[in-house]
């Protein structure tokens, strides 16, 4: 896995610095990354969402899918645990900030593509169960954090987010096997192929509009940092290790908790009025060395799963 997981991420860093160059040369602005995120949160992965839904019914996907779930909201309370217990508030206004950031993971934007490539359809649909939990978790406990109360209203907002539908969606379609028509799922299928190239395209406009050098001299950023690429991950494998879990369900989860910090901090941060700035300070950091720190921890993985 260490290897898959290795070749994967050089080729997405590759795409990444492509994004960042265009971005430095004002081919690409920051509306056009704004355009490209949101093509690719309600057209393309809802896309490969329900594409991989597309098979044929397995009792063993279901048990999967079961388990899954059940391993994801696991490696979240294991996550929301570490970042309570390790990062204290006293002479830190951003606290709540730095908690959201290392216990919530990208595994949307990092995850999908990097799980689609290394364990195919199978991972996705696995990994699904990982996202659903996340949007639940973000939005009750992730949104008490940094706003400091509960809305059911915002809640029921997350979850009609379009990766949430479409999992529902396919997961109706996949139990009464129904078949989207053949050149409407093609159609779909090239949409879907999209997803790779397109987020590392936005994780790298993301990272150029930063400003690295200011970054790199913020020290609480890499407590935050390491908190989240390492520490979590490893306490996830380390509950993983102790599960008969079956090898997707149990990678799937394990590079879902062990991507960089997600993208809806920054947007949570904008919208209730945080410092939106050092969210997605924190972002651009854990995206770059994730690059490293994932085949780190799948190196290590491949030792104890």
């Amino acid at each position: 896995m260490f290897v898959l997981i290795f070749n994967q991420l050089v080729k997405m860093l590759f795409i990444m610095i492509l994004a960042f160059l265009c971005y430095r040369f004002k081919i690409i602005n920051q509306e056009g990354n704004r355009n490209l995120s949101s093509l690719l949160l309600t057209i393309v992965n809802p896309c490969l969402i329900i594409t991989v839904f597309q098979t044929e019914y397995d009792s063993s996907l279901v048990y999967g899918l079961l388990l899954s779930f059940a391993a994801a909201t696991a490696a979240h309370l294991i996550a929301i645990a570490a970042a309570h217990f390790l990062i204290r508030g006293k002479n830190n206004p951003d606290f709540e900030i730095d908690r959201f950031a290392a216990a919530y993971s990208n595994c949307g934007f990092i995850g999908i593509p990097l799980v689609n490539s290394v364990l195919g359809a199978k991972g996705v649909f696995f990994l699904t169960a990982y996202m659903t939990v996340f949007n639940v978790l973000s939005w009750t406990h992730g949104l008490v954090l940094l706003e400091g109360r509960f809305s059911l209203k915002k809640l029921k907002e997350g979850l009609m987010t379009p990766i949430v539908v479409c999992t529902f969606i396919g997961v109706f379609l996949f139990f009464l096997q129904l078949r989207i028509p053949t050149p409407l799922l093609d159609s779909m299928n090239y949409i879907a192929d999209m997803n790779t190239p397109l987020a590392m395209m936005i994780a790298g406009l993301s990272v150029a509009q930063a400003d690295l050098k200011k970054i790199f001299s913020h020290m609480r950023i890499y407590w935050v940092s390491f908190l989240k690429l390492f520490i979590v991950p490893l306490a996830v494998l380390v509950f993983l290790a102790l599960l008969p879990l079956d090898r997707e369900v149990a990678y799937t989860n394990l590079i879902a908790s062990a991507c960089p910090t997600a993208t809806t901090l920054t947007i949570m941060c904008i919208r209730f009025k945080r410092n939106y700035t050092y969210a997605s300070e924190i972002f651009s950091f854990t995206t770059v060395l994730s690059v490293i720190t994932i085949p780190i921890i799948t190196f290590i993985a491949d030792f104890v799963l």
